[in-house]
């Protein structure tokens, strides 16, 4: 079996487990699980730096400015989806009537 095979393999199958995972959360646990998605991103965001920086190679410093990107989109879109699932949970004011808003001078 060649190399590529076995690679094929392993993330098809990392697929079908991270699917199966992630239908099998409750509702209640979206946003925690969320924000830890968004902590490993952030090491992700971190290593292609990294890497990218020490790079000699042209094709190199292309793939991991390709990577820095995909990896700071994620980053960003995960902390978007996560303040707005936050802000589903606050309480709303109470709308203000128009006497309220003159001060209370009568």
């Amino acid at each position: 079996m060649t190399e590529g095979v076995v690679w094929l393999t392993i993330f098809v199958l990392s697929v079908f487990v991270g699917i199966e995972v992630i239908s099998k959360v409750s509702s209640t646990l979206h946003t925690p699980l969320m924000s830890g998605a968004n902590a490993i991103h952030g090491i992700i965001l971190l290593g292609a730096i990294l890497v990218t920086g020490t790079t000699e190679s042209t094709f190199a410093l292309i793939v991991g400015l390709v990577a820095i990107v995909l990896a700071t989109v994620n980053m960003v879109g995960g902390f978007v989806v996560t303040d707005r699932m936050l802000q589903m949970f606050t309480r709303r004011k109470p709308a203000r009537s128009p006497a309220d808003t003159d001060g209370g001078a009568r």
